[in-house]
């Protein structure tokens, strides 16, 4: 299985920014498109950002414009900067491979908090 380990969120006010790494720990992950997902008590988990291998992007709705994925594929870090937070952003957020019918296991995710 491959590790990922998500790190860099944080309690941030409305309107804020912060910035979300992630690390696997295979060289797998430089051959996959990645994407962030979040999720909030009670629902679903879903995507809000995902990056090909070549470094295509695409962004959910909600968060487009807001948001920026980027990689660096000879570190097997993904990253997600995030700006113009809003309280509805509060969310555990995770990365992994894209699509999700190919996810056999998750990291522990990391919490954003915004605080309105």
């Amino acid at each position: 299985q491959v590790q990922l380990g998500e790190s860099g969120g944080g309690l941030v006010q409305a309107g804020g920014s912060l910035r979300l790494s992630c690390t696997a720990s295979d060289t797998y992950f430089s051959l996959n498109a990645m994407a962030w997902y979040r999720q909030t008590p009670g629902k679903q988990r879903e995507w809000v950002a995902r990056i090909s291998s070549t470094g295509r992007t695409v962004y959910e709705d909600s968060v487009r414009g807001r948001f920026t994925v980027s990689r660096d594929n000879a570190k097997n870090t993904i990253y997600l900067e995030m700006n113009g937070l809003k309280a509805d952003d509060t969310a555990v957020y995770y990365c992994n491979i894209w699509p999700p019918t190919r996810i056999s296991n998750w990291g522990q995710g990391t919490q954003v908090t915004v605080s309105s």
